[in-house]
This record gives structure tokens, C-alpha cells and sequence, in this order.
């Protein structure tokens, strides 16, 4: 057993400690043999989110939940074989110029945070099809080159409309309207609400209503950056995705950043949820379930909590903020952006047939199967620039300005296995 001082608290926690002192949680004693009991008997107090509530832009037929194939697995398939899920696998999560495939990619972690969370779910009896969908699917509109890709195509969007992009609600655009698949409004939800970026010590539902509120909420975000942190999920479920998402990186990144020499000599400290990736994920999952069982939220204690967020602090110190990395960003893809987005702009203002613009993406797009109530090629011209360019994986980025700017003065140089 294990005690830890915060504050005026004293926590104690059991951990299985190990020679090379790493720790890792167990639940309580009394709460694994209340878990055992419930579960025998039945008697869990669940939150989990009742299938029969699942609304749907349209009542289509064949969207309609079946004894095996229910409405959040629906929404799972949906996703999965969304033409850009595939796209995952060539987006960068935090380090961009390595040719290694021992880094993670976006990809990878939207399935870490998938298990995370239905891990967490299940224990907290939570509907863990509707966590998988929204787990999925929340990166699904992010840009290639990750968080500075964010960044540069949301000022560019905002220079030319007023308007900023938030990977967040591309996700919802990208299932919702760029492919009219007619996700539920829970998944939607869920997916807009992920931000990983905001901790909380406590996640609460926020029900909705309908789809009239949720567009409501959608729509303030493209006015407002500010209005996506305020989003919050209106299931359970959701709230288990929005923590997990931190989970899966805070460690990831670390492991990741090590694995590339970022950090040189650096070393993160060693708080109640340990420094490498399998302790935190271990760490946050058990007192999550401890302080969330038979609760309508979810719960870091204090001491946790706390970990969390220095560790959240390093990683922004020692990885996110590094100057080099920033540095190579800026001084190549940004101008890259800047360079692909006005010229796409330029063929569709002059509509130019020839441009990868409209052989690439709109005719993609006009698939006889996507129906839509509006033509794609009617959508606003800036929103289908950008449309295009979060579209891409980072080679696809790179190939494409090759293309189009072929005596171009700006070049990525990937660091190789052996470079």
C-alpha cells in the first residue's frame, strides 16, 4: 500500500512496485470485490447511453438499429470506411519529418485512444460501441503536420473569411456534410467535444437536445476559436473519450520524443501517475475508475489530477514548444500551406478543370452514392480549399506542392533510418 500527501489529503492507493521503481495502481480491495458482486448479480448502477435514444439527421431505413448491428455500431462502420479514415495512417500526431515507423502516427492514436476508453467504459458499464465511434472518428478532419498544420491553415481560413478552423469541428464537417453518412448526433457530439487540449479534474454531460442546438454550437465555433473549448459532451461516453485522449498522448509523446533524441539529457519527473507511458496509462485508467464507479461523471482525485497536468505542462515545455521543432515547421510548412492554399483558390476562382482541385477532390466528392441536398462544387470557395488541404496526409502535402510548384523554393528533408 501507498500513500501520497496533497495538501491537507492523504491518498492511499494500492501499487505493485517494481525493482526499477516504476509503479503501477491497483484498484481497491473494496471496490474490486463490490465490481465482483454487482457484476454477478446484476445490480451495477448504469449510465451507459440507451441505444433507443440515438437520433439521426434523417430516418433513413437503413441506418435503423437491428438485433445485430446496433445504432453506435452502425456508426463505427460508417466511420471506418470513411475514405479518409484511411488517411489516418499517413498523418502526423507529433513529429513530422522522420521516416520511422516506430512513431506514432495519428492513426495509431486514435486506436490507443479507443482502447483507453473503452476500457474505462466497460468497467464503468458505459456503452462502449458509442465510445469506439466517437473515438474513431475524432481526428478524422485533422490536418497533415498536426497541431502547427492546425494553425496555418486556420489563419489562412481566417485571413480570407473571417473564420476559423478547428480540427475538432472538421471531423463533425468531414462525416456529417463532406460525406453525408448520418452519424448520429451522439457520436457527432462526442467527436466535437474531445478537445484533449483542456483538462478537467471532473467531466459532467451536458444533454442535447437536437440537431438545431448542436449546429447552433457548431457554427459559433467557426466564429469564435474560444467557443470549442467550451463544447461539452452530451453522453457519458464522450466524457470517457475527451480524458482518454489525453491519456493516449501524455506518454506516447514522451516514449516518441525519446525514441527521435529530442530531449537530450532531459528527464520528466516522477509524479503520482510515474513518467513513462505504460505507468500513466495505467495510473489515470485505475483512479479513474475508482473515483467515477457508480457516478454519473468521470473523476481524477486531486493527487492525480495534479500529475496530469505538470506532466501535460513538461510535455508542452520539453516537446510541443521545442524551438527546433517549431522552427522547421515554420520555416517549411507554413509558407507551403500559404503557397497551396492561394493557388488552389486561384484554380477554382478561374475553374480550371485541369487542377488537382477538382480531379483529386471535388470529382472524388461527387461519387453518385454521397447524395447531398446541395451539389459539393456549390460550397463556399475558401471552405473547399480548405476542405482539400485537411484532407491530405503530410506525403500527399508534399508530392502536391512538388507538383505544383516544381522549381518551389521551400523543401521538407525527412530524417531517415539512417540519415
Amino acid at each position: 500500500m501507498r500513500t501520497e500527501k496533497f495538501g491537507e489529503k492523504v491518498y492511499f492507493f494500492a501499487c505493485i512496485l517494481y525493482n526499477n521503481g516504476m509503479h503501477y495502481e491497483v484498484l481497491s480491495e473494496e471496490l474490486t470485490r463490490r465490481m465482483e458482486r454487482e457484476r454477478k448479480e446484476g445490480t451495477f448502477r448504469s449510465f451507459a447511453f440507451e441505444e433507443s435514444g440515438a437520433l439521426r439527421r434523417k430516418d433513413n431505413p437503413h441506418d435503423g438499429a437491428t438485433v445485430w448491428r446496433p445504432a453506435f455500431v452502425r456508426d463505427i462502420d460508417k466511420i471506418m470506411n470513411c475514405p479518409y479514415y484511411n488517411r489516418y495512417a499517413d498523418k502526423t500526431q507529433v513529429f513530422s519529418f522522420y521516416r520511422n515507423d516506430d512513431i506514432t502516427r495519428r492513426g495509431q492514436h486514435v486506436q490507443y485512444v479507443s482502447r483507453i476508453a473503452r476500457t474505462i467504459g466497460a468497467a464503468l458499464h458505459l456503452n462502449c460501441d458509442l465510445i469506439e465511434a466517437i473515438a474513431l472518428g475524432h481526428d478524422i478532419g485533422h490536418t497533415p503536420f498536426g497541431h502547427a498544420g492546425e494553425r496555418y491553415l486556420s489563419e489562412l481560413y481566417y485571413a480570407h473569411t473571417g473564420r476559423y478552423f478547428s480540427h475538432n469541428i472538421h471531423s463533425v464537417r468531414v462525416l456529417d456534410t463532406v460525406f453525408p453518412l448520418n452519424i448520429s448526433l451522439q457520436t457527432l457530439s462526442g467527436i466535437a467535444s474531445h478537445d484533449g487540449e483542456l483538462e478537467l479534474s471532473e467531466y459532467r454531460p451536458a444533454p442535447l437536445a437536437d440537431f438545431a442546438v448542436f449546429d447552433a454550437q457548431i457554427e459559433s465555433c467557426y466564429r469564435d476559436a474560444a467557443n470549442v473549448r467550451k463544447l461539452v459532451p452530451c453522453t457519458l461516453e464522450g466524457c470517457a473519450v475527451r480524458i482518454s485522449d489525453i491519456i493516449a498522448y501524455l506518454g506516447k509523446d514522451r516514449q516518441d520524443a525519446q525514441r527521435v533524441k529530442l530531449l537530450g539529457g532531459e528527464e520528466f519527473a516522477a509524479g503520482a501517475i510515474g513518467s513513462i507511458n505504460a505507468e500513466i496509462v495505467n495510473n489515470l485508467t485505475v483512479n479513474i475508475i475508482e473515483n467515477s464507479y457508480g457516478k454519473g461523471y468521470i473523476k481524477l482525485d486531486e493527487a492525480h489530477f495534479a500529475a496530469l497536468q505538470q506532466a501535460k505542462r513538461e510535455d508542452y515545455e520539453l516537446i510541443y514548444r521545442n524551438e527546433a521543432v517549431e522552427r522547421e515547421l515554420r520555416e517549411s510548412v507554413r509558407p507551403m500551406t500559404e503557397e497551396l492554399y492561394e493557388k488552389l483558390l486561384r484554380d477554382l476562382n478561374e475553374g480550371r478543370a485541369d487542377s488537382p482541385l477538382f480531379r483529386h477532390h471535388i470529382a472524388y466528392l461527387n461519387k453518385p452514392y454521397y447524395k447531398r441536398s446541395v451539389p459539393y462544387e456549390e460550397t463556399e470557395r475558401n471552405q473547399i480549399v480548405v476542405d482539400y488541404i485537411a484532407s491530405m496526409t503530410d506525403d500527399y502535402f508534399v508530392d502536391l506542392y512538388e507538383y505544383l510548384f516544381p522549381h518551389g523554393k521551400y523543401k521538407i528533408r525527412f530524417k531517415t533510418y539512417f540519415g
